[in-house]
């Protein structure tokens, strides 16, 4: 029985899937989602999540993922359609009548599905054939060993357009579903129809639940094709065209791997080509896809996004690092901003002139690719660059032409949330490089280039440093629980930092904070990540500083009283206060002695004569 995607949507739709597991095991909140022992392998820490906001739960222990359906599915070992017929009940949802064209179109896929399989083994076969010796030492060569080979299938199409046809016509299968599939090609000449893939490696493509759809074939090496005499070189690569399976522009090449490898933590990493994707699952890259002969569409980018797992793992679109490959990073950014959404984005990495991944691979190992993929650009960073480089920006025409410029691009996202924060970026980016702050020597405030919040909150200048962990946990508090930032307004306005990267985290909570009213953890950190505060994000959010401080950790606004949160949050405010107010008299008293400030002195001693009467 087929059952259509719109109406398995609203049956999602009008599920709880927190409640719906919850039914079934035990679950507690976490900040805002739901955590649990994992049904599915046996732990006594919880590392079973549950998202009711995206749909989905994943262990982070064993792997299992997927939605309300795969989930009873599962958990009751039950078919699909009993897993849906249950969820219905649930949901108050009548299901379908069978419909007799679906299910025949069901079962003629089924049998393309079963072509395709078919033709994979046998083209896999080919590569081990004794007359095929050269075929598997070239794969050999290239680094496709025994293994590589199974993993992803490859095999080799050889010269004979009539053997495969002669194979599956044996196991059943018709010209017509040859047709259909684009594995054979009707000269309409009264000729014999041949098979489109000949004398080349084939690279199966499978669809998102791993059934092969399609097929790319790399042409072999001049030494090892028999001389034409004609003055024509075939492509490097052919591809079969779209069919009733295969959407070319909405599909990528190893994507139910990579899907597999984010629930497992891996980073999407998207390259140029078939080679590329299988040496980076070799060297530990397991995340790795490909678009098949063609820029990375506007679908495959969201194909791409519905791949995440983890926010903070945005995907990597790797670059060739001459003129074409940064045209190429251009133009992908150009499809990329009007589809840009909260907690969605993707980095740029470039490779050294004349590599690609496969190549620098081979030759530099794992460490050469992952310090590429280190130095990888945000999204608005490589705006910046591109808009910037080799430009002459002394004068105010051409600074104002710049931020014209930059502000038409990011006008095209379409999200206008995330529209705003890039227009913020991009006013708080000139203000950094163009404007710097006064600074003056009679005591009066700097300014920042930061903009004014709407509350009063004065942004204090950086003092001394004397307490670096405490710092981090008040940090911490604030961008997990963002809750918490009216109780403590006032005390987190005048808060002392010295580091200048951190004080300018603190500044840039303050003025998000205090311009929005959606005090949420996600819209806070995705701003602070796009506001290029990753490293002092990863320095802050982790187990050292959350180990000293519970109050500290995502959703402690929610799970613990709230009047127990703010005191803890304060008496370590006041606490450090304290220390770092006595370390700043120190150092107005050396300055008053140095420069015999004689009004400094006596301001200083009577702040000595009162603290001393507290």
């Amino acid at each position: 029985m087929s059952i259509s995607p719109r109406f398995l949507d609203e049956l999602r739709n009008r599920l709880t899937l927190s409640e719906m597991i919850g039914r079934r095991i035990s679950v507690q909140r976490a900040g805002r989602e739901f955590k649990a022992c994992c049904p599915f392998h046996n732990e006594k820490t919880p590392s079973f999540t549950i998202n009711d906001d995206k749909q989905f739960y994943h262990c982070f222990g064993c792997g299992a993922h997927g939605d309300v359906i795969g989930f009873v599915m599962a958990h009751d070992n039950v078919s699909f359609i009993d897993a849906v017929e249950t969820l219905c009940a649930e949901a108050g949802m009548q299901m379908p009548k069978p419909d007799p064209m679906a299910v025949e179109k069901a079962e003629k896929a089924k049998g393309l599905h079963d072509l395709m399989d078919e033709a994979t083994r046998w083209m896999q076969d080919q590569v081990i054939q004794p007359q095929n010796t050269d075929i598997l030492e070239y794969l050999e060569g290239r680094g496709m060993d025994k293994v590589t080979r199974a993993n992803f299938r490859i095999g080799y199409a050889p010269a004979d357009g009539q053997a495969l046809r002669k194979y599956l016509r044996a196991k059943g299968f018709s010209d017509a579903q040859m047709l259909e599939v684009g594995l054979l090609k009707d000269p309409n000449r009264g000729a014999e129809p041949y098979i489109f893939f000949r004398d080349r490696v084939m690279f199966p493509v499978c669809d998102r639940r791993g059934r092969v759809v399609a097929f790319g074939g790399r042409i072999l090496p001049e030494s090892m094709r028999p001389q034409t005499g004609k003055n024509f070189t075939p492509p490097k690569y052919i591809n079969t065209a779209d069919t009733p399976l295969f959407d070319k522009g909405r599909m990528l090449y190893a994507e139910s791997m990579a899907r597999q490898a984010a629930r497992e933590g891996h980073t999407l990493i998207v390259t140029e080509g078939y080679m590329d994707v299988i040496a980076c699952n070799k060297y530990g890259f397991k995340g790795a896809v490909a678009p098949m002969g063609t820029a990375l569409t506007e679908d495959q980018i969201l194909v791409l996004w519905s791949m995440m797992v983890d926010e903070d793992k945005i995907p990597i679109l790797c670059f060739d690092g001459d003129n074409a490959g940064r045209k190429a990073a251009s133009r992908a950014c150009e499809r990329l901003l009007p589809l840009l959404q909260p907690g969605k984005s993707a980095r740029f990495a470039f490779l050294p002139e004349g590599e690609d991944p496969d190549s620098l691979l081979r030759a530099s190992g794992a460490g050469g690719f992952k310090a590429v993929l280190s130095a990888s650009l945000s999204l608005f960073d490589f705006l910046w660059i591109t808009h910037t480089a080799g430009r002459d920006l002394d004068t105010p025409e051409a600074r104002a032409g710049l931020t014209k410029a930059l502000q038409k691009q990011v006008s095209v996202i379409g999200d206008a949330n995330v529209q705003r924060h890039y227009r913020e970026l991009v006013r708080a980016r000139i203000s950094e490089k163009f404007f710097r702050p006064y600074q003056n020597k009679g005591g009066l405030r700097s300014q920042g280039s930061a903009p004014k919040p709407k509350s009063s909150i004065r942004l204090r200048p950086p003092l001394q440093k004397k307490n670096v962990l405490s710092q981090r946990i008040l940090l911490a508090s604030m961008i997990n629980n963002p809750a918490l930032y009216h109780k403590v307004e006032e005390e987190f306005g005048q808060f002392i930092i010295n580091d200048p990267a951190m004080e300018r985290l603190r500044q840039e909570i303050i003025v998000f904070l205090g311009n929005d009213d959606a005090l949420d953890t996600a819209s806070l950190s995705t701003h602070l990540n796009s506001c290029g505060f990753e490293q002092e994000m990863h320095d802050i959010l982790n187990e050292s500083v959350y180990v000293h401080a519970a109050f500290a950790r995502i959703g402690a606004f929610e799970t613990m009283e709230q009047g127990e949160a703010v005191k803890n949050w304060l008496d370590l405010y006041h606490a450090l206060q304290g220390r770092e107010t006595r370390g700043e008299v120190c150092a107005e008293w050396k300055t008053a002695f140095e420069t015999s400030n004689e009004e400094q002195e006596d301001r200083l001693r009577d702040w000595v004569r009162i603290k001393n009467a507290e």
